[in-house]
């Protein structure tokens, strides 16, 4: 199952400090446009390098949806409204996916 008529779609990972900021992204992400759904899971467990030391840290995990036209005003979004000075935002190519749900990402990601 392909992407439908060429467009490409993005999956973004972002982890927070809490569950009300993971839920706060989200909702600003979705009501804007800039992604079809917020899905928030956690806490996790994160292990990272910070200031030159290994920290650990109980995060959320904010998992978007959204297509490439949006990706740029997604990420801008996320980096000024989130707490962290270097926030995790990654995006990953959705290389296939149900024809039907592609379609409603297109759908609910319209300016």
């Amino acid at each position: 199952m392909e992407a439908r008529s060429g467009r490409e779609y993005y999956q973004v990972s972002v982890t927070t400090p809490s569950r009300d900021e993971a839920g706060s992204l989200g909702q600003v992400l979705v009501e804007s446009r800039l992604a079809a759904c917020a899905q928030v899971s956690g806490p996790i467990s994160s292990t990272y390098w910070w200031d030159g030391h290994i920290t650990s840290a109980s995060e959320w995990l904010c998992t978007l949806k959204t297509t490439s036209d949006r990706l740029e005003s997604l990420m801008a979004t996320v980096h000024e409204m989130h707490s962290y000075d270097v926030p995790e935002i990654i995006a990953i190519p959705i290389i296939a996916g149900h024809p039907l749900y592609l379609a409603w990402i297109d759908e609910e990601t319209r300016a």
